[in-house]
Formats: C-alpha cells, structure tokens, sequence
C-alpha cells in the first residue's frame, strides 16, 4: 500500500477520505486498495467493542461508496470492480476476528486443515469419525500439538483453528462485560510475570518513590528510583461440558455447528466473568471485589437497609483515581436498577429526581458521565459490591490463547449421546495491589471502587 494514503480510523475520517475525487487514482494496484480497506476494517475493530454488529454495515457501505467512487472514475463495471475488493473474512481480517485473532497463536497451523469452518472440524474431530480422510486430519492436528508441546495443554482434545477460536472469541465478547473491557495479556507459557509500579502512597514520592527536588545550579543531585514489582498471571482450566445426540453429528451437523457457536462461547464468557468479578484467586482468578485494591464506600449514617442514595454514588465517585475519571464505568446488579431509577435529592421540604428526568435515556445509561452496565454477576442489591465504580484497564486477564475441543461415546453411550468437552486456560487479577493514598488528603484511592454493605 502506497505510503502517502493515511488509513481512516473512525467514520468521519472514512468519509473524509471518499471525498477526495482523487483517492483512487493514488492505489497503483488493487491490492493496495483492498488492503487499505481492511486495514480501516482493523482499525475501526479495535476501538469498538460492538465490532461483530457493523462488520457487515462496514462492508456493505464502503463497497457502495467505492462503486460510485468507480463509477465516477469512468470504470464500465463497478459493481464487480467493488465485489472484487473481498471483504470477506477469507481473503483479509474481518472486523468481528480483528480484535481476537493471533496470527502467533498455535491454532493458527490448523487453519488450513479445515477450509469449511467449524462443521469440517467436527466431523473430522468426532470420535467416530473413521473416514481415511479425517484420520488423516487427525493425525495432522496431533502432529501440530505435539509440535507446541510446552504451550498446548495435554488435557486430550484437539487444537481447535485459530480463525474459529477468534470467532467463538468474537461472540463471547458481544456477551462479556469485563474482557471487552480490561487489559488482555496474551500468554506464551503457563506463568507470565507482569511488570507493576509497587505504589501504596503518593504523600512523599509517585510510582513507589521516586522525587522531584528544586536545585539550585550546580547543586547536588538527589538518588531516587522507582519501585517495581511483578503481578504473576498463572493460566486457569476452564471447561465447558455439553452431552449432544449422535444424530446431530450425523443427520444436522450444520445445526450443531450453529449451537458450537453461540452456546459454548456464551457459557465460557459468563464463567469468566463471574470469576473476573468474585473469583478468590485460588484456583481461578482473583475478581476486582476481592481484591486488595478495591476500595469499599462505606454507608451513610443511618442510611436503611438494601437502599442506594445519591450521597453513595458521590462517595464513590470520590474515591476513584483522578486519571481514571474519564474511563471508569459503573457496573451494578440489575436489582439496583429500581434504587438508581428513583434517587432524589431532598433541598428543604422539596426535591428532585437526580438520574432519571424523563425515563427516555438509552442503554447503556450513564451517571456522573460515566456509562452504567447492569448484569447478574455483581452482588445481589443491599450486598457489598452490587454497586461498582471500576476502571478495568487496570484488570489484567492472562489469555493462553488456545482452546481444545474433545468428544467421548462413554460417558453417555446407553443415551445414543456424545459428550463435549471444550478447555480454555485463562486467568485474571488486578494490575495495582493497593490502594493509594493521595498527595493530600487521607480517603484512598483505587480504580476498584465498590460500595459497602447495607444492611
């Protein structure tokens, strides 16, 4: 691609760039033209995380623009000139894998074997698949674990393609609330080391004890250094486990196929994130709530039981860190939904309603500016933590980045049925180990803030 031709990376920019009656002439080669393409396709991925909803509107789009870009151009056929741009995810990364695919992961070597996507590698992973043909892919797809040998788990299974496991990825994350969000750290090895700033207090140094001093000229200079620590990222099993009738793997593998993907994505998206936000740490990670970090906003004097007030969100809002201000989120239980729905806040003998003024804002909501996600994972309302004010950049998810799939005629063979097993090795933590106490002032402060319980 010509170096001269900047790659838009939001709509805007996109449009900008359609406008110059001259953008096509600059592309030497159609190539180039589709590689720009996809490159903005990439780009736009990365910073949405509703990437798999506009993949086919970015698609859909930019051909009509090329087309009567083309058209204008004077080129006879247009049409075929835009359709043979391909924007499909088999000739250049889609939107919905841009985000999620690992050209270095170890199931990138069986992308080839299974051309036809997620059916080819069930009938050829199925244990009673005996044809010469899936044997021989079989031995293919031992052959590449073996060669990864350190990186891939030796549970049994088989290494699923890299291109299917970015799209079970890509659902998962439509469903997912904390992984869209946080810092993912891919892992080469079962232990990654994670390099921190060691920070308690902000009162006499910044990032664990360096300090500026006023010299005067030709004064002597003042030592200080930084002090670092690691964060260990130890990868978890997660499995999931479904029992199928044979008569999907043999009479509606496309069925099977469509319930593969979506059913087994979602299951595991929702385990992790249960573990993201209340895991202990033993044995599976170790969620925000219980983190050392987190920051609980203790209760108003004399507040009731299972209430949320105004003065709560404030308190909360108070103790997060400033730099974090602009990318923190609200994250609460839906039960909370009808307390935040009707806060007000008294003045005299009146008062007004404080979130809501006319019940006509969309979701996500906001407060204070800041977006509110409801789920069922956080504590139930009137609980620690069914309230929370987070900035989950400071989440670290440990992601291994390989996902086995396994089938077994045993476990269920008088039911005619063949149990699935689906293994994923992930594990998460928080990035800081402590609160922070501020330059001045004694409240601390946290990117994990939670409100107390209330009851």
């Amino acid at each position: 691609m010509a170096p001269t031709i900047a790659v838009p990376r939001t709509e805007d920019e996109l449009a900008e760039a359609f406008s110059d009656p001259e953008l096509f002439a600059k592309f030497t080669t159609q190539d180039e033209m589709r590689g720009w393409v996809a490159d903005f396709a990439k780009e736009y991925a990365a910073n949405r995380h509703d990437a798999g909803e506009i993949k086919a509107q970015i698609k859909d789009e930019t051909e009509k623009v090329v087309a009567k870009m083309l058209a204008e151009l004077g080129v006879k056929d247009p049409t075929n000139t835009a359709r043979r741009l391909d924007l499909t995810p088999a000739s250049a990364p889609s939107a919905a894998r841009a985000a999620g695919y690992n050209p270095n992961a170890p199931g990138a070597k069986v992308d080839s074997l299974f051309p036809g996507g997620t059916r080819d590698f069930l009938k050829a992973t199925w244990h009673k698949a005996a044809t010469p043909e899936a044997l021989a892919l079989q031995g293919k797809i031992r052959e590449i674990q073996n060669s990864f040998g350190s990186t891939v788990p030796s549970d049994g299974g088989f290494l699923i393609p890299e291109y299917l496991r970015s799209e079970l990825l890509q659902v998962a994350l439509e469903k997912s609330l904390i992984r869209p969000l946080a810092r993912v750290i891919p892992m080469e090895t079962l232990t990654v080391p994670f390099p921190t700033i060691d920070t308690t207090s902000n009162a006499s140094s910044v990032f664990g004890g360096v300090i500026a001093y006023w010299t005067e000229e030709s004064g002597a200079l003042t030592d200080t250094n930084a002090k670092f620590g690691r964060v260990k990222l130890e990868a978890k099993k997660l499995t999931a486990y479904s029992e199928v009738p044979n008569e999907l793997f043999t009479d509606s593998v496309i069925s099977l196929e469509s319930f593969i993907g979506q059913v087994f994505p979602q299951a595991i998206s929702w385990f992790e994130d249960v573990a993201f936000f209340s895991g202990t740490g033993a044995g599976e990670p170790l969620g925000f709530l219980n983190a050392d970090a987190a920051v609980p906003v203790t209760k108003d004097a004399g507040q009731t039981a299972n209430t949320i007030t105004w003065p709560n969100i404030v308190n909360m809002y108070s103790r997060m860190l400033p730099s974090s201000l602009g990318s923190a989120v609200w994250i609460a239980h839906i039960d909370t939904m009808p307390q935040l729905a009707q806060m007000a806040l008294n003045v005299g003998t009146g008062g007004s309603a404080i979130w809501f003024t006319n019940g006509a804002e969309k979701y996500p909501m906001t407060i204070l500016g800041r977006p509110v996600y409801f789920c069922e994972k956080a504590a139930s309302v009137g609980s620690a933590g069914d309230i929370n004010f987070v900035d989950l950049s400071y989440y670290l998810i440990g992601d291994r980045q390989t996902l086995m799939a396994d089938t077994s005629p045993h476990y269920k063979f008088a039911n005619d049925q063949t149990a699935m097993r689906f293994i994923t090795r992930v594990d998460g933590r928080p990035w800081i180990q402590s609160a922070i106490t501020p330059q001045t002032g004694s409240n601390t402060l946290s990117p994990f803030v939670k409100i107390a319980a209330r009851a």
